[in-house]
């Protein structure tokens, strides 16, 4: 099927890009080391001007892999990363799978008992944290299996002048320095980030290969754990391993046949815990041999003094991204769009990409902005539009090459439906996952026969366009992020006044999505919208705060069997809406 010359969106392919592809059978650190082989003096890292090479980073990796085995981490423990972008970051990445060990994204803005879930759950032995997150870490230490926190801060990563330059203004105030580097405990199992990093590594003879990997099958060893929904609410993590993390890196930059090997600059402001930041800004940045410009967050400022100053061609991101810097472009007028005219490709994931965004950052830039799909399971990327004229704004795209793509029957897997048909858009290939960490049955409901059911509704055109109409998940999208209703719902529902409670996404002009909860409150008890939001937002990571209350006195629409009827709030929330902005008279 996949690789065949007779699938019908291969014509549509951008010229050079292959119909099938041979993925070498390396580990994902070999990533870096081919590209250390081929452009060992060339930048692979950014970061607020200080420059790494990609044999200086080889370097680090080793020496932190080396660090991490004198801590007594072994092939397969799972190592925790709880840090934004920033060269720490990429070092204990590839340095904890050049080890052979599983690296567990975390998300650094978690609150104590999301941080407490996933590291309990993933069985981590190690958390790798900038300085900042480290409290909380560590107050959630004893209901994990952490032996030691591995702490860094980012003010060590800033080249000397900037660290000189942010310290002189603080001189005169201890609290601002406090806050500038947090001063912490010292204790056998909580190590400076420098300490680890600074382990010597046996000189390699002469001919022995570059630091040689840790033992490791990559066809069956898992490489990262990345914490996703599943078919449920409950975060699962989805255990990737080397190959597929590996081919979906080459697919996707196959899908870039016009890329100059080792001249490309990405810029990172996608974060790299979730899977999408991964693939793009390490796995796919390592097989380009690009610089990458790391940003520990996407500031519209900072991004555009960074567009300034090293012209970055590749950026991929998520339409808020897009959709902020054309507005600054129309603020500021031509510098900035002169600014943006670097950025050669662009593609957009994790939400709907709108054909005016499309059109208008194409005007700006004078490159390609395309949507593309994918999702945590696929490591992720599936489809994507070409970067070429072929590209269908509206539609997620085609499949990449090696990948296989189906619309099924909801109600039958087996029933494959017609063009223009709609169902549940199934996909199989080399970057498929093989199921969640000791989750056998919701692994069972994801996979059959390697096929990966997405719970995405969608029809493709006869020349294999895909479009995503709904969803057959409850998962809400929010800037990219996802966020899984039951989550939110075991938060409202612990507030003493709530007697019920649903959660639902519905649209929102700049997140795609938003979050909406609909409340009952218990009888003779008062509770107000801006109370009920201060509660989450101290139970839960920001972007899952709910931006809407909505207080109902009838019950909850539910089926038969007592589940809530999500699709009819949404419905409801979105009858609201148009019959509001209905003129009057």
């Amino acid at each position: 099927m996949a690789g065949s010359t007779s699938e019908p969106w291969h014509r549509f392919y951008a010229p050079g890009v292959p119909h099938k592809l041979n993925i070498p059978n390396v580990s994902v650190s070999g990533l870096l080391d081919e590209a250390a082989a081929r452009h060992g003096r060339r930048t692979a890292l950014v970061f607020f001007g200080k420059r790494t090479s990609y044999r200086a980073l080889q370097r680090a990796v080793a020496r932190f892999a080396a660090g991490l085995a004198a801590l007594g981490v072994a092939r397969g423990d799972r190592v925790a990363l709880v840090m934004p972008n920033c060269p720490q970051y990429v070092v204990a990445f590839y340095g904890a799978l050049k080890l052979g060990a599983v690296v567990v994204p975390t998300n650094p803005l978690y609150t104590e008992s999301e941080l407490a879930h996933q590291l309990k759950d993933s069985g981590a032995v190690v958390a790798v944290v900038h300085d900042g997150v480290f409290a909380r870490v560590d107050a959630v230490r004893g209901r994990t299996a952490l032996r030691h926190i591995v702490v860094a801060s980012l003010l060590d990563a800033l080249p000397a002048r900037s660290r000189l330059a942010l310290r002189l203004p603080l001189a005169r105030s201890r609290d601002l320095r406090a806050k500038l580097r947090t001063e912490l405990p010292q204790g056998a199992d909580q190590v400076p980030f420098a300490t680890v990093a600074g382990t010597r590594v046996p000189r390699q003879r002469k001919g022995e290969p570059q630091r040689a990997q840790g033992p490791v099958s990559p066809r069956s060893a898992v490489a990262v754990l990345q914490y996703t929904g599943g078919t449920t609410g409950t975060p699962k993590g989805a255990m990737l391993t080397h190959r597929n993390l590996v081919a979906n890196a080459h697919q996707v930059r196959a899908w870039y046949p016009q890329l100059r090997a080792g001249r490309e600059t990405l810029l990172a402001c996608l974060p790299m815990f979730h899977v999408y930041g991964m693939t793009m800004c390490l796995g796919v940045a390592a097989a380009a041999g690009a610089r990458t410009v790391l940003l520990p967050t996407f500031e519209p400022e900072l991004v555009v003094r960074t567009l300034r100053r090293w012209k970055p061609t590749l950026f991929p991101g998520v339409p808020p991204m897009y959709q902020a810097l054309m507005a600054r472009a129309e603020q500021h007028g031509p510098e900035l769009t002169r600014a943006l005219r670097s950025v050669r490709y662009c593609i957009s994931g994790a939400m709907r990409l709108e054909p005016e965004t499309v059109d208008r950052f194409q005007e700006l830039t004078g490159g390609h902005l395309v949507e593309g799909y994918g999702l945590s399971e696929a490591s992720p990327v599936v489809l994507a539009n070409p970067l070429n004229a072929n590209a269908r704004p509206g539609t997620v795209g085609v499949p990449l090459p090696g990948t296989e793509v189906r619309i099924v029957a909801e109600d039958d897997p087996a029933k494959q439906q017609p063009f223009g048909v709609a169902g549940e858009l199934v996909v199989r290939g080399p970057q498929v996952f093989g199921g969640y960490w000791h989750e056998r049955e919701d692994s069972a409901a994801m996979l059959h026969d390697h096929w990966l059911f997405t719970g995405d509704i969608a029809v493709m055109s006869p020349d294999g366009f895909v479009t995503v109409i709904d969803r057959k998940r409850d998962v809400i999208i929010a800037s990219g992020f996802s966020i899984f209703p039951s989550e939110v719902e075991e938060v409202l529902l612990a507030h003493p006044a709530v007697a019920d409670a649903a959660v639902v996404g519905v649209p929102d002009e700049y997140r795609g999505e938003t979050v909406k909860a609909c409340v009952i409150v218990r009888t003779g008890s008062r509770l107000t919208e801006r109370a009920l939001i201060e509660y989450c937002a101290a139970r839960l990571t920001g972007y899952k705060v709910p931006k809407i209350v909505e207080f109902r006195s009838d019950a909850l629409p539910r089926n038969m069997l007592g589940k809530v009827l999500r699709r009819v709030l949404r419905d409801e929330h979105l009858a609201a809406q148009i019959w509001a902005d209905e003129p009057s008279g």
